[in-house]
């Protein structure tokens, strides 16, 4: 119950917060195309200010006007009415304002220095104390004979976000911001779209454009604005997490009984002798002829339904019955086959152990027990172990080096699926190498696994184990291995696990080559 209890504050946290994540990433989505929309506008719209001033300028010089006439006069008075962001128009000649229309100064504005003179003879004035009349500071154009005064609040307009902040940019030069003391970050110190200033609880967003001048717009939000205006949307993800932890939590719960109903059945069969052992002929490839078994524990719930072995064996091991199911498949196998390995002194069986079987000396007694009372060998009994269990490396070496000692042989099972390599298999002492099923299978196809299978045999040759290949299911397979030197196999192609008396039946009709040939 513990490990249920951990898969359940694990599983909802990672649920949770997963969910949490992706919605807010979502609002931050949205938030970007939000402010990206507004900045987008915001920088078209002085872009086209710009623009728009500038052909009026080029529009004054109109050689069928004579300058500061009453034409003249109301030709940029109706320049400037059309043109809500234009405060002033005048004429100069040289340095001195001759006439004009608007609400600027009699004598103009006279700056000390122009800011950006460009090579079409415009000339530009940034926002400054040089430019300001009635307490605005303006935005100076001039173009030829012409100048004009521009409102620079007109080309930030924010709308009713009142909380929001922004600051406009042309040229890397500050013109405008709202309010006019808002202290943002200057663009250049941003990455491009919305970033989080956790310091002054903010959300910043910079959008740039360039497509005729280089214009930045930086806003700013304080972030519980940003969050109420996704609190929906978010609210929605944290019920929608609440409710996949209530399922996963559900789930784990409805598992942790399944195991823990699993494992009082398997304890119920233990104890009433329900668990039974089949038998999966393992060949000589060479000349056809059995030489042996592999015990495989089978379950047959109620006598009815069969459970997987891939099933209880998991539940074995984690509810601690495992060691039942090992010594019942063990003396179970030797009662069994007793008959078959005293006639045949060549043949075995082999027996699977589990990693928790080399925990401890109990399944040493149990084997030699079994052995003993049967009056068979060591060498009769074959033990099958997994790459898992030599993890395992200090009480496993004993153990696997005492088994070897009594006159029993050891083999990795499902070989190259695990941790081993052949420095580490060096340092146990084993004799055989089963090949998993998964490369058998690759044999003549374009998997990656399909060359894995040679780094196997040249590895079982380099340490002069035997191998047996496992889950041959056709004929190539044979021929393959048998050209790379492998001469044992198992497999469907052969026989599926067979109950005992199906076993000798099948043994008898493969016991020799002349047999065979028949």
């Amino acid at each position: 119950m513990i490990s249920a209890a951990a898969a359940a504050v694990i599983g909802s946290l990672a649920i949770f917060t997963s969910i949490l994540w992706i919605a807010w990433r979502e609002s931050v989505t949205a938030e970007e195309a939000y402010a990206g929309g507004l900045a987008a506008s915001l920088g078209r719209a002085a872009e086209s200010v710009i623009v728009d001033t500038r052909e009026m300028l080029a529009g004054l010089k109109d050689p069928g006007l004579t300058v500061c006439t009453p034409d003249h006069l109301r030709a940029m008075q109706d320049a400037g009415v059309s043109r809500p962001y234009v405060r002033a128009i005048g004429y100069w000649n040289a340095n001195e304002r001759v006439c004009g229309a608007g609400f600027g100064i009699e004598e103009g504005i006279r700056p000390a220095r122009a800011d950006r003179i460009y090579d079409s003879g415009l000339i530009a004035w940034w926002p400054s104390a040089q430019t300001e009349i009635g307490g605005t500071r303006m935005f100076l154009m001039r173009y030829g004979d012409h100048d004009a005064a521009i409102d620079p609040r007109m080309l930030l307009e924010l709308g009713p976000a009142q909380e929001r902040k922004a600051a406009l940019w042309v040229e890397h030069l500050r013109m405008i911001s709202v309010p006019l003391d808002a202290a943002l970050p200057s663009p250049e110190s941003l990455p491009l779209g919305v970033s989080l200033d956790q310091v002054h609880g903010r959300v910043l967003s910079r959008f740039s454009q360039n497509s005729i001048l280089p214009i930045d717009v930086v806003a700013s939000e304080p972030l519980p604005a940003v969050v109420a205006r996704h609190a929906q949307a978010l609210t929605i993800a944290a019920a929608l997490g609440l409710l996949m932890v209530g399922l996963w939590c559900y789930l784990v719960v409805r598992f942790s009984r399944y195991e823990l109903s699993m494992a009082h059945l398997l304890r119920k069969a233990l104890a009433a002798g329900e668990i039974h052992v089949h038998y999966q002929p393992v060949m000589d490839m060479v000349t056809g002829v059995c030489v042996g078994a592999e015990a495989l524990a089978r379950w047959d719930l109620d006598g009815r339904e069969a459970i997987s072995p891939s099933v209880f064996i998991p539940v074995a091991e984690t509810s601690g019955l495992i060691h039942e199911v090992t010594a019942t498949v063990l003396t179970q196998a030797v009662r069994d086959m007793r008959k078959f390995l005293l006639e045949h002194p060549g043949a075995s069986i082999n027996v699977n152990l589990s990693p928790e079987d080399l925990k401890s000396e109990r399944i040493v007694e149990v084997l030699k027990a079994s052995v003993d009372d049967a009056g068979l060998p060591a060498s009769a009994v074959k033990l099958e172990i997994t790459e898992r269990a030599l993890v395992n490396t200090e009480i496993s070496r004993a153990l696997i080096r005492e088994l070897r000692r009594r006159g029993h042989q050891i083999a990795i099972d499902d070989f190259g699926t695990g941790y081993s390599s052949l420095s580490y298999l060096e340092s146990f002492e084993v004799d055989i190498l089963k090949i998993d099923k998964a490369f058998v299978d690759a044999i003549g196809t374009e998997a990656a696994t399909s060359e894995v299978i040679i780094h196997v045999i040249k590895m079982a040759e380099a340490l002069g184990l035997e191998t047996v290949a496992e889950g041959v299911t056709d004929l190539t397979h044979v021929v393959w291995l048998l050209e790379h030197g492998v001469e044992l196999g198992q497999g469907f192609l052969f026989s599926k696990p067979l109950s005992p008396g199906d076993f000798y039946e099948f043994f008898e009709s493969h016991r020799t080559r002349d047999l065979i040939a028949a």
